[in-house]
């Protein structure tokens, strides 16, 4: 698989890489056997990027990885994870002691004496305007706590802003058909810093994949059953914040656009890899099937002119107006 320069890390790391949320929770029940099993499918397809986070399962993601990682020692994996999310959201929190004590369980759950990159875990606008927070975030590079750090973001301005900072090594940021506005100055300004773009979010909280009907419904504990509204958390994070039944509605017709064969999932993974200034896209998966396909959209060819103006059009017409200006 393709691996692209992370500039500020003197990394390389895929195209593709795997998102571990669904490994930890909030997506229904994955044992650890199926974890495994999406890890080593992962691996096995030339994915050598793995995003989570301390508060994926309260820090089961972590150990899932740092044990899969210590039977794969052969595994040339860069392994980003984020912290921030444990307290409640103000900036006050976001101290340099804290930012060790974090730190320290996440490098404890992952087995390791230095972390490859940390995350602030999409912070309050406030903390990215803070000297004293990436005073405290260079003290841990120092201190090879970490060998880099990067922001994950809900809004574009929020991205602009971390971005600007010369420390940051990484942006997350949510990106997929259904929400295109990163394109517009977020990626641009990103490849002119040398800041590496994780992708997040790809397939719209599967929306893309076009396997849901309006009558689909999800496990109880399954963050599109209980978030769809920001019930709990940013309501971008869930169906990228498009309503469940316009977004069914308009998957059905992205897949139409598509060239015959193509896997909607496939092509809304393959549509985001080829946007100038990403550096991985993060799908997660529940099943080794699922975390194979994944990886394998990073092989296809890229979407030609007319397609991707299609899928633009789709979006100004159909879900531009509920997503564009909030986030």
């Amino acid at each position: 698989m393709e691996r692209r320069v992370w500039e500020r890390l003197g990394r390389r790391a895929s195209v593709v890489g795997l998102g571990t949320w669904q490994l930890g929770a909030d997506w229904g029940e994955v044992s650890e056997d199926a974890a495994h099993a999406v890890l080593d499918a992962s691996l096995d397809a030339g994915v050598t990027f793995f995003d989570t986070a301390d508060v994926y399962g309260d820090g089961r993601s972590e150990r899932l990885i740092g044990r899969y990682l210590r039977e794969r020692p052969d595994a040339e994996v860069l392994v980003a994870t984020k912290m921030g999310r444990r307290v409640e959201q103000s900036p006050e929190h976001y101290t340099l002691d804290n930012f060790r004590a974090w730190t320290d369980r996440s490098r404890e759950n992952l087995g390791v004496d230095r972390l490859d990159l940390v995350q602030l875990h999409c912070p309050p606008a406030a903390v990215i305007a803070s000297d004293a927070v990436f005073d405290a975030l260079d003290t841990l590079v120092a201190e090879e706590r970490v060998a880099g750090y990067g922001v994950s973001v809900e809004t574009c301005d929020e991205a602009l802003a971390a971005i600007a900072r010369p420390g940051v090594a990484s942006l997350q940021i949510i990106l997929n058909p259904f929400r295109r506005k990163p394109l517009e100055r977020v990626l641009p300004a990103a490849a002119d810093a040398g800041v590496a773009v994780i992708v997040r979010v790809p397939l719209a909280s599967g929306l893309l994949s076009g396997r849901y009907t309006a009558s689909t419904v999800f496990a109880e504990n399954d963050h599109r059953t209980f978030n769809r509204r920001g019930e709990a958390f940013d309501q971008g994070e869930t169906f990228s914040g498009v309503d469940f039944a316009t977004g069914v509605e308009a998957a059905a017709e992205f897949a139409r656009l598509l060239p015959e064969g193509v896997d909607p999932a496939a092509g809304a993974l393959r549509w985001a890899v080829q946007q100038p200034g990403v550096t991985t896209v993060i799908p997660g998966a529940r099943s080794a099937e699922q975390a194979a396909a994944n990886a394998a959209a990073a092989g296809l060819p890229p979407l030609d002119e007319p397609t991707l103006r299609a899928v633009r059009d789709l979006y100004d017409q159909r879900l531009r107006d509920q997503v564009h200006h909030r986030w």
